[in-house]
């Protein structure tokens, strides 16, 4: 039988494993090239994997939920018995094309024997955003300068790997720990850092033996009681929640693994909020001026063929609040503990899906005209709704901004999009009273929610950093007086 070991391929930079999210093949199935075998959750997008030959699947290695890394094995194939399937066939095509399957068997089977090799026919992977991401991952910035080394090296302190490799449940009670995995000495297979090695690295020291102490025979009789016992620390057990049914047995719940694109927007919204330190202004802004100026300027873009929303102004006002404020542009390196002020603006656009919220990425956006932005808006719009969001269109955001639309409500408190300092919330508009030059009249009123990470932005900062969005906003012909 000649066999191929299909291995995990490297499926984006920095990414080292990949979780497996769906099968959509099985054992004892015979596939063609480029068909669809696996969905795969990495750090920044779920990729739809597809077959790098025809044969016939062998052994599948890994099921639903498994993390694996990458280039370990996760399909076997029998290509002698696809050439052997597909043999029937030739013989009734042509006389010729009977020696066609020995002629590519041949090599295949020389293929097989030698292993892998840098000749061997890559799987593809497609982006495709399915029920089962951003999140994203959450996004890594691209900029942040960081250790540059790939295996275990020397560093201060001891062991150092700037890309440990761990299950997300060993990375969550890592966090709770207060662990750095980057530091953890990995004692499980492929190099993986364990639970366990994560709580060996935890436990304290062991403490020196004191030196023996003088005979206490002066000592006063309160030097020899003894010192009460330290409160026990709080238990880091799970909650466990007991099944509930009803009298006659019937269950009362449903049990819904937490894996593929929630499992990722679970982690990164812990590692957001327990990371960083939120703080959140809001303030109104009248935008009436701007949604004249949106009606005067839809029909051109509609002649140019592009639907022009509100977003893309938004995105205009932000950067140009960001070149007032660059600190809102910056990200903190954990490992070089340096706040990195990127001059590039990448601008994420938080965005619905049926898995979840994702955060795709408007590249150097400061570079784009309005049209553009709204083209590219679109763009990402419609790959997140249809499922087919590039990897490269994720991850790198240097700011971001969520919006509500019609969902309505008083304000919301967003999430940053970690390790990004600062999130702009958008929220519905509605009429309401405003004074303009002394006289109440009707204006269109929306408010703004904007969350900081206290640690690096200070209150007053981050309340001129708004207030220099919403004067834009209010008097949109700035935009384009300043617009670089």
């Amino acid at each position: 039988m000649a066999t191929y070991e299909f291995k995990l391929p490297d499926i984006g930079e920095g990414v080292t494993e990949g979780e497996i999210v769906k099968w959509l093949i099985s054992a004892g199935e015979i596939v063609t090239e480029d068909q669809p075998m696996v969905e795969v959750m990495t750090d920044k997008a779920t990729v739809i994997i597809t077959s790098p030959r025809s044969g016939k699947i062998v052994e599948l290695r890994g099921q639903m939920g498994d993390v694996v890394p990458v280039h370990s094995v996760l399909v076997v194939f029998d290509l002698a018995a696809a050439a052997a399937a597909a043999l029937p066939r030739a013989a009734v095509a042509a006389p010729a094309a009977v020696a066609a399957p020995a002629a590519v068997a041949a090599p295949a089977a020389a293929q097989a024997g030698r292993g892998s090799s840098s000749t061997e026919p890559a799987a593809t992977a497609v982006g495709d955003i399915k029920e089962d991401l951003p999140g994203m991952g959450m996004a890594l910035v691209d900029e942040v300068s960081a250790v540059k080394a790939n295996g275990a090296s020397a560093h201060a302190g001891g062991y150092f790997n700037e890309k440990p490799l761990a299950t997300p449940a060993t990375r969550q009670l890592a966090r709770e720990l207060g662990v750095d995995l980057r530091r953890v000495a990995p004692s499980g297979s492929s190099g993986r850092v364990t639970k366990d090695d994560v709580r060996a690295h935890n436990a304290p020291a062991p403490a020196a033996a004191p030196p023996p102490e003088p005979a206490a025979e002066l000592a006063p009789p309160a030097a020899l009681a003894p010192r009460p016992a330290a409160p026990p620390a709080p238990s880091r057990e799970p909650i466990r929640i007991a099944p509930a049914a009803s009298a006659d047995g019937a269950p009362l719940e449903e049990r819904i693994p937490l894996r593929g694109m929630r499992k990722r927007i679970f982690e990164g919204m812990t590692r957001s909020k327990h990371t960083a330190a939120h703080f959140t202004f809001v303030e109104e802004c009248d935008v009436s001026a701007l949604k004249a100026l949106r009606a005067r300027l839809r029909p051109g873009a509609e002649g140019a063929g592009v639907k022009l929303t509100f977003l893309p102004f938004f995105v205009k006002a932000v950067i140009a609040a960001l070149k007032r404020h660059p600190t809102l542009n910056s990200a903190f390196d954990e490992a070089t503990q340096e706040i990195v002020v990127r001059r590039s603006y990448h601008i994420g656009i938080a965005s619905a899906t049926e898995g979840g919220l994702i955060v795709p990425v408007v590249r150097d956006a400061d570079r784009k005209s309005l049209l553009d932005i709204a083209r590219e808006i679109a763009r990402l719009s419609e790959a997140t709704k249809s499922g087919k969001v590039r990897p490269e269109d994720l991850g790198g955001s240097t700011f971001t901004i969520t919006s509500l639309g019609q969902q309505g409500g008083l304000f919301a408190t967003p999430i940053l999009n970690f390790p990004e300092v600062g999130i702009l919330g958008i929220h519905q508009m509605k009429q309401k009273p405003v004074v303009r030059d002394g006289q109440i009249v009707v204006g269109d009123v929306m408010l703004l929610s904007l969350s900081f990470d206290h640690r690096i932005i200070d209150g007053h900062v981050g309340a001129a950093f708004a207030y220099e969005i919403i004067r834009y906003l209010e008097d949109p012909d700035r935009l384009f007086l300043e617009m670089s």
